[in-house]
């Protein structure tokens, strides 16, 4: 059937800001999603709050608009622009919720927008879990046997029948949020009660706990015609109890047999048909009993998913994009398979390779979180490794990680595990946790037999088997040296034949384990390898296990005779990618990877991209013209350099992980600014004599190894001092300390074998930096791109609403800055200039500055500078309009700023009244026993931008996108620094004008009340007699908490103040100026009704007539 003619134009709504549960496998999908409808000539209208994702560049739709994704916002935009569809699979739950909400809201019939890829009855089928249940039954489907309830009552009941332990599982979440495992009757009170709070329809189903059983997921597609294909079989390492999200997971199915596989593809074709998706891809989730192979069916989410980014990218299969075909009527096997040319879409993938997923973990962030896997996903990030087998994926994954981990063992890491016993070793092991396949490693090599260890932690035998060879053959490596063959007598490396070293190779040995067995050198072993002749081969992921030539440059290493690397005469650039994501280290990075190689295959220059990580865009095959989907280490990426030979290698915009990188690299490929200029930022004392030279004032401080170092330091320029590692990213272990024996416990804690200490721990190479911490001042962010002529673009100045001390990541930012008056903004800007002209920049530049009102006007401070690419220049790029990375990357590339004007490249940064606020999105409902206090170490994990014509309808929008939406009325309660109290009082003001009640602790209620505003209830600090902030919040009398920290004691107060705000999901301001922006955002609210418009629209330039309100269409200029 050909593509529908009869529609013309198409919505999608994006999946938001990246949360736990959701990340940006959803700017993977919804960016295919939108080039492939483009190209087939429909009009492409997206509404997507994330400013950092690729999807939102006004590029890749015809309307952009980067708005709060709520019913009555996607209404505005519907009405406004009349789209005939609306594809709702391919942003994730979020989107597939909100397409619920419109049309259970009537709005997509008020407006005749039809739904295409699945209707409303299928979504409903799949998401409601009772429908689900019946739907399964009534097709001869077993699913495990449960009960829906809607409140506390009726779960008891259900639970009465069924008997513990039983999992709950709400309806219509993502990321299994709500869900849990119940055991005792005390754990099913608690689960229950916050899984019916989680569902958006308080509906959950609680289910017979199959626990310990195997779990399956198949990714499945289907067309108009009733055509059905498995894209992929994904099979779970650690048995049912685990969220899949949260799991290793191993594409193609290892442990079933033919019969099993094909039993389980009917039941999936068959639950596909009986949900309705008609067309488009989906995921069907099963559970094996390992005793008698009965299969259940536990869900099926109808669109695509985090499994199939997966999918996508361990086939070459491109799900998002096919789906998107399909839902515009085309069929499976009208639409040709990109990767052969040959072959239709029709063909389900074969793969003649073995693909291991490991999530990544954030818990190191959110102490007093206990670190337990369960059915709630909790993972930030994930790698993907392409192996032969599964051992060799398995220990590539592992090293993809960036944990501080070179493989599955054979590092100094694995010896945390050295002084538990084999039988507190396999305790541990039954227990899901990040560490458990280590424990599974190291309980299988001291030979604890393999039955025991399958009955302890009910993880397949066949898996245990593959992990014991892995262990079998580090022990034969690490006896060669113990013979006498050189290590750990001589530092030699053993004498391996060829055969030998293949076989470490092919089991996933990195030269750096055989090193540290052997304890020689890298090099060395490098040396010896090479010298026996093995070196590795890269192979090409085709879809169709080599059967058909593929046209598609799509590699992985392995350790074999044919190399299928195609020769190429055109100068080629090696971006390296930002590998998983984590806190601190997000789809910011990727955005400009992606950019880096947009804008330098446009130039002409062939472009590898070198990533793992499977969530993202950058690993699209046709992203670059030539993908690696190999570990970001050393090794493996010199292997590649030696295999492609480029002319340049950018490390300089995917995060701290390729930056770790630049020096083992031959500094004349590095591109753009030099990794001396990279170190000589990182190295405080050059810092600071370059910062002396300049007359750029900074803190006093300075850099310490030691507890002794840090309090001398502390001694000289007085406490409270800000103490941070160098060479990290996201804040990583930054702590605000007071006296000395914090400061002693935050030096332990950084030479510690923890989370940062396998990173690196202190050295003279890597030491803390201990600087006077300045209180009250204001964080201001630069990001700014030089070129080798010394022209100087500034992107954007940026004024952080959060005080300095909360980490610029974490805090919302303000383009243009509201508070900073000219000359200071030039003072930043002229300081930025010089930084980058003595740091001889080439690309980009952030400066991070702290601006502290003194007697005589303003200080500027400069806190840190960094000379690549930051997390906020997607951001910039949105709000200004000029494609920062892009610019930058040519820069890198020898281009100058002004060859980049002529080209039109570089723009000027658009004149128009709009305001842009960026604020962060933080995890804590997925971690509640997480302190949620913020500070330097940052903590989220993803962002939104409001965009509007005032900085209160921007600053009241980037709230609802981030789920704080303020109060319409009620009480606001207040607790104010001294700092705060004048501009607090105008905040006051503006809530009583706009009719709400005030409530504040006893020194700010007197403040307000001298000033002449009425405030209703006066409470205790903690601490002091009478109803606290902390009980009053509790109560539910309170909508939205204003706390502006001081010092230890406030800081501390507004911990527990926080923590009561979150449980009970109350929006929550830290600083004066935030209660500003709210109140003022509020007041416009009210003024001016919500109007949308697109990113195009705002880089044309719109502005406002002085004498037209907000509610009057603007002047376009």
């Amino acid at each position: 059937m050909p593509r529908r003619n009869d529609i013309e134009s198409i919505l999608l709504i994006g999946s938001g800001p990246i949360v736990i549960g959701q990340a940006c496998e959803f700017d993977y999908s919804g960016t295919q999603a939108c080039r492939v409808l483009r190209e087939e000539g429909y009009r492409v209208i997206l509404a997507n709050s994330n400013p950092a994702t690729i999807m939102t560049d006004p590029d890749f739709a015809d309307a952009t608009y980067v708005e709060p994704l709520r019913l009555d916002v996607l209404e505005a935009i519907i009405a406004r622009e009349r789209p005939d569809a609306l594809l709702p699979t391919l942003g994730g739950q979020t989107a597939l919720n909100l397409s619920m909400e419109l049309v259970e809201a009537g709005v997509l019939d008020r407006y005749d927008v039809e739904l295409i890829g699945a209707d409303a009855e299928a979504i409903a089928t799949a998401e409601d879990r009772e429908r689900f249940k019946v739907a399964m039954q009534e097709i001869g489907l077993a699913v495990p046997p449960s009960g829906v309830a809607h409140e506390m009552d009726e779960a008891r009941a259900v639970v009465a029948g069924l008997g513990l332990p039983v999992v709950i599982r709400p309806a219509y979440i993502l990321g299994g949020r709500g869900t849990g495992i119940a055991s005792t009757a005390e754990e099913f009170e608690k689960v229950a009660a916050n899984g019916i709070a989680a569902s958006p329809i308080s509906e959950i189903l609680i289910e017979k706990s199959i626990a310990g059983w195997k779990e399956y997921e198949l990714e499945v597609m289907r067309d108009r015609a009733d055509n059905c294909v498995v894209i992929c079989s994904i099979e779970n390492v650690d048995p049912m109890g685990v969220h899949t999200g949260d799991s290793i997971t191993v594409a193609p199915a290892q442990t079933l047999s033919d019969v099993e596989y094909q039993e389980m593809r009917d039941a999936a074709f068959a639950c596909l048909r009986r949900v309705g998706v008609e067309t488009g891809g989906s995921n069907v989730q099963f559970a094996v009993d390992p005793a008698t192979g009965q299969q259940v069916i536990i869900e099926m989410n109808p669109r695509v998913s985090r499994s199939s980014a997966l999918a996508s990218k361990a086939t070459g299969f491109p799900i998002a994009k096919i789906a998107a075909k399909l839902a515009v009527g085309y069929t499976l096997d009208e639409i040709p398979n990109d990767i052969t040319k040959k072959t239709p879409a029709a063909f389900e993938p074969t793969i003649d390779y073995v693909v291991t997923k490991i999530p990544r973990w954030a818990f190191e962030k959110f102490p007093g979180t206990s670190g337990v896997l369960g059915t709630s996903m909790q993972s930030v990030g994930e790698v993907m490794a392409i192996g032969r087998t599964f051992p060799e994926s398995l220990q590539k994954a592992m090293r993809s990680l960036e944990n501080g981990r070179l493989g599955l063992n054979g590092d100094p890491a694995e010896a945390a595990l050295d002084d538990l016993d084999n039988d507190a070793l396999l305790a541990n092991a039954a227990i899901a946790t990040p560490a458990r396949i280590n424990q599974l490693e190291a309980v299988l090599r001291r030979g604890v037999p393999l039955e025991t260890v399958y009955e302890a932690t009910k993880v397949d035998p066949w898996f245990l088997d593959q992990i014991l060879a892995i262990s079998e053959e580090r022990l034969f490596l690490e006896g060669l040296a113990l013979e006498g063959g050189g290590g750990s007598t001589s530092g030699l490396v053993p004498d391996l034949d060829r055969r030998d070293w293949r076989r470490a190779k092919q089991l996933g040995f990195a030269d750096a384990q055989l090193a540290h067995l052997w304890r020689c050198g890298v090099d060395e072993v490098r040396a010896a390898r090479e010298v026996a002749g093995v070196f590795p081969t890269y192979k090409t992921v085709d879809t169709c296990g080599a059967e058909f030539a593929a046209e598609t440059p799509y590699h992985y290493s392995a350790w074999e005779d044919e190399d299928e690397v195609r020769p190429s005469d055109r100068p080629k650039v090696m971006i390296l990618g930002s590998g998983p994501n984590r806190i601190g280290q997000g789809i910011e990075f990727d955005y400009c990877c992606v950019h880096a190689s947009f804008a330098l295959r446009e130039a002409g220059f062939e472009t590898i991209m070198v990533n793992c990580n499977p969530e993202t865009v950058s690993t699209d095959y046709d992203t670059s013209d030539r993908l690696y989907f190999e570990p970001l280490t050393e090794e493996d990426v010199a292997n590649i350099v030696a295999a492609e030979q480029p002319v340049g290698i950018i490390v300089s915009l995917g995060g701290q992980t390729p930056l770790k990188l630049a020096s083992t690299l031959p500094p004349e490929l590095v591109a753009g600014t030099s990794p001396t200029s990279i170190d000589l930022a990182e190295d405080r004392e050059q810092w600071n004599a370059l910062c002396d030279r300049l007359d750029v004032p900074q803190p006093p401080g300075g850099t310490a190894v030691d507890a002794a170092g840090a309090r001398a330091i502390a001694a000289e320029v007085g406490y409270p001092v800000l103490v941070r590692p160098s060479y990290v990213l996201g804040g990583r272990a930054m702590e605000i300390v007071y006296d000395d024996d914090q400061l002693d416990r935050a030096m332990a804690a950084l030479s510690a074998f923890g989370s940062l200490g396998i990173e690196g721990g202190l050295s003279a190479e890597r030491p803390v930096l201990v600087d006077s911490f300045l209180e009250d001042a204001t964080e201001v962010d630069v990001d700014a791109v030089r070129d080798h002529t010394g022209e100087v673009v500034i992107g954007a100045v940026m004024e952080h609403v959060e005080e300095a001390g909360v980490h610029s990541g974490d805090s919302a930012c303000v383009i243009p800055p509201p508070h900073l008056s000219p000359e200071v903004v030039a003072r930043i800007e002229g300081h930025t200039r010089d930084i980058a002209e003595a740091l001889d920049v080439r690309g980009l530049l952030n400066v991070q500055f702290a601006v502290k009102e003194g007697p005589d006007g303003a200080d500027v401070y400069v806190i840190e500078a960094n000379p690549r690419a930051s997390r906020t220049v997607p951001f910039v790029a949105k709000a200004t309009g000029v494609p920062l990375a892009k610019v930058a990357s040519r820069a890198m590339l020898g281009a100058t700023l002004a060859e980049l004007r002529e080209e039109g490249l570089l723009c000027e940064r658009v004149v128009g009244s709009h305001v842009a606020v960026k604020e962060a999105v933080l995890p804590f409902n997925r971690f509640p026993e997480a302190d949620p206090v913020l500070g330097p170490e940052m903590r989220s994990t993803g962002e939104v931008m409001g965009i509007d014509l005032t900085a209160g309808l921007a600053f009241t929008k980037s709230q609802i996108a981030a789920g704080g939406a303020l109060p319409d009325g009620g009480t606001v309660f207040l607790s104010l620094a001294d700092r705060d109290k004048a501009v607090g009082l105008e905040a006051a003001r503006g809530f009583v004008e706009l009719g709400l009640d005030l409530a504040a602790t006893s020194g700010t209620a007197a403040h307000l009340r001298a000033n002449g505003v009425p405030v209703s209830t006066v409470v205790a600090k903690l601490g002091e007699e009478g109803t606290d902030a902390v009980e009053l919040v509790r109560s539910g009398a309170v909508q939205l908490v204003v706390n502006s920290p001081r010092g230890r004691g406030p800081r501390a107060d507004g911990e527990h103040i926080r923590a009561a705000a979150g449980a009970q999901d109350i929006p929550l301001l830290t600083t004066g100026n935030a209660a500003l922006a709210a109140a003022r955002g509020l007041a416009d609210w009210r003024t001016y009704p919500l109007a949308v418009r697109t990113l195009q629209e705002y880089h044309r330039g719109i502005t406002l007539r002085p004498e037209v309100d907000g509610s009057t269409e603007a002047n376009r200029s």
